[in-house]
């Protein structure tokens, strides 16, 4: 019997896989426990329907992350840290410092875990960092840390 998988079941297939099985094993374990459903026309047909639809969505937000990389691009963000004489920083600029000024300056929220510093930034000036936007699309932007003492 040809049944289209609902879930990844290990040592079967995978979700939307469609797999041949004997007939005990579809009629008393998959199709009982909702794991699978009978390989029919209209089933096959509404697999092929949502994998477009999601090949869609995919292609959609890929081109928005490109749209937003290019905006993105050559952008400085300035972000303010505690330090002392000479431009040296008590710390460093967190991924989370940038991600907050983001936000505030460009009015982008991104993921701390989305930027990408070359270095640990532990002086005032500027450096290049890479924000993430989706699988194989990024955006360089500057970052300027000005130092704050008090």
């Amino acid at each position: 019997m040809k049944v289209i998988l609902l879930q990844d079941i290990r040592g079967t297939g995978k979700k939307d896989q469609i797999i041949e099985v004997s007939d005990g094993y579809a009629r008393n374990y998959l199709l009982p426990r909702k794991m699978a459903r009978e390989a029919t026309k209209e089933a096959l047909h509404s697999i092929e329907k949502a994998k477009a639809a999601e090949k869609y969505r995919e292609e959609v937000k890929r081109a928005e992350a490109e749209q937003m990389a290019r905006e993105l691009k050559g952008k400085v963000v300035i972000v303010n840290a505690r330090g002392g004489e000479g431009g040296k920083l008590y710390g460093s600029v967190t991924g989370q410092e940038i991600a907050n000024a983001m936000k505030e300056q460009l009015g982008l929220s991104v993921d701390k875990r989305k930027i990408e510093l070359d270095e640990p930034v532990r002086s005032a000036g500027q450096t290049l960092f890479t924000v993430r936007l989706a699988a194989g699309i990024s955006a360089r932007l500057i970052l300027n840390v000005v130092v704050t003492t008090k």
